[in-house]
């Protein structure tokens, strides 16, 4: 995995004040995007042992109430295996801190996949997916929150509380996966 920056004492990106990874590569390209020179999967910096250490430290301190994974897409292909071992890691290591994950996949799309897909995959390839979506999933399990969909410029609203576009929804993940239906955690 690359990653684009880490933001220390970030109080944007979510409730509270937290610590920010926005990752490197994204496949959305969404037209005016804020942070479009996160789309290169090739771009940024090496995530190492040394970074990862760092990250951490920065979380461990009592005042950090949030952790918030942005990019970048975090849910992309070509970063999942390390998010998900982070996300798992970070939950285990501080178990009372809220975790953010921002991706511009819909809920929909990450939980029902199949019935959103109108591809024809092989044998080989469908399971190939179904395993990406299955890690998609249990990332997402482990997160607090969920800022889910593409940034749309065209419903752009510098109104709304942590994100910025209308069709994106701000979501209770505990709460949607109790009551098998999305619930949000704000308007």
């Amino acid at each position: 995995m690359r990653y684009a920056s880490i933001r220390n004492l970030d109080i944007s990106n979510g409730e509270n004040v937290g610590v920010s990874l926005f990752v490197q590569g994204c496949p959305f390209h969404c037209h005016n995007c804020f942070n479009s020179n996160t789309w290169d999967f090739n771009g940024g910096k090496e995530w190492t042992p040394q970074i990862k250490e760092r990250f951490i430290q920065l979380i461990d301190r009592p005042y950090i109430k949030r952790i918030s994974f942005l990019g970048g897409e975090c849910l992309a292909d070509q970063n999942l295996h390390e998010v998900l071992q982070l996300i798992k890691e970070i939950r285990n290591l501080f178990p009372n801190k809220t975790i953010w994950l921002y991706t511009g996949y819909s809920w929909e799309n990450i939980m029902n996949y199949k019935s959103c897909s109108s591809d024809n995959f092989d044998y080989i390839e469908e399971s190939y997916v179904d395993g990406l979506y299955e890690i998609r999933k249990e990332i997402i399990s482990l997160c607090d929150i969920v800022v889910d969909g593409e940034y749309i410029d065209e419903k752009r609203d510098l109104t709304l509380e942590w994100r910025g576009s209308s069709n994106q929804r701000v979501i209770d993940v505990k709460q949607s996966l109790a009551q098998n239906k999305i619930v949000l955690y704000c308007d």
